[in-house]
């Protein structure tokens, strides 16, 4: 029912290790390039294949994999952290594995566009896709939407698996308010003032996830749609508090808290 299902033990049921080593090419400031390759290692318990055999799939508990990737990512905006002006993308291919235990070929492309609308507000659209080949993939490499920062809002609490997908966000932000907060002490020791900025929002999002064996999953392979109503907290050290009210096609509704990122 589009819900993780964890495994409690005593024992360590999962192991895992990446070794890694990556070379950056930046010839201009807005964008950035990098070439990886790395070599992973995954194993869970045999209490994990029991309960899903398709886990790793071929009745394995442990696999070993190497990793290529580049990726691409560009930023033209006023202010990374929260931005209200400008454009940025970030593209990845990787390739993971090279036999029949795993195999994967995946494409991922984010965007992110912000254009004022007046001296105080701004329209954004924010947008993320993923493709993964062959659609046929172990369990482990289906994770899609709800996973990490990859999620539509008013749908936190769930989970959608799939091997192709994304979504689109849209949001008008005004700021309500900006002052500072004055601090004892030295300028040599701790700044004087924090700054605290205060942004209204109203936002809708839409997406979509393609499982081709959905099982018990009602959410998968069907459009999604949420909306709500939000408070942005910006202040020093570009840390940005996000409060969200959002409401889901299912009837539910919830106050939800995030730590803002630019996608």
């Amino acid at each position: 029912d589009n819900k993780q299902n964890f495994l409690s033990s005593d024992n360590y049921i999962r192991n895992f290790v990446t070794a890694s080593a990556e070379l950056t090419y930046r010839k201009a400031i807005n964008t950035r390039h990098r070439f990886g390759v790395a070599y992973a290692m995954e194993e869970v318990a045999d209490t994990v294949l029991k309960l899903n055999p398709n886990y790793f799939r071929h009745e394995r508990t442990r696999i070993t994999y190497p990793k290529l990737y580049y990726m691409m990512t560009h930023y033209n905006v006023d202010y990374i952290p929260y931005p209200t002006k400008g454009y940025a993308a970030e593209v990845t291919i990787a390739k993971e594995g090279f036999n029949k235990f795993y195999n994967l070929w995946q494409l991922t492309a984010k965007g992110s566009g912000n254009w004022p609308t007046g001296k105080r507000a701004f329209f954004s659209l924010n947008a993320y896709g993923t493709i993964k080949l062959p659609f046929s993939q172990p369990y482990f490499n289906q994770r899609l939407l709800g996973y990490s920062d990859v999620f539509i809002q008013g749908y936190e609490y769930y989970v959608v698996d799939g091997v192709a997908g994304g979504y689109l966000k849209a949001s008008f932000t005004r700021k309500l308010v900006r002052f500072n907060v004055k601090l004892p002490g030295t300028k040599k020791i701790a700044p004087q003032k924090i700054p605290f900025g205060i942004y209204g929002r109203i936002y809708g999002n839409t997406g979509y996830t393609y499982n081709p064996n959905p099982v018990n999953s009602s959410l998968s392979n069907k459009m999604l749609y949420s909306a709500g109503v939000g408070i942005d907290i910006t202040t020093i050290y570009d840390f940005t508090f996000r409060v969200d009210w959002s409401f889901n096609q299912l009837g539910q509704n919830g106050i939800f808290l995030h730590k803002k990122t630019i996608f």
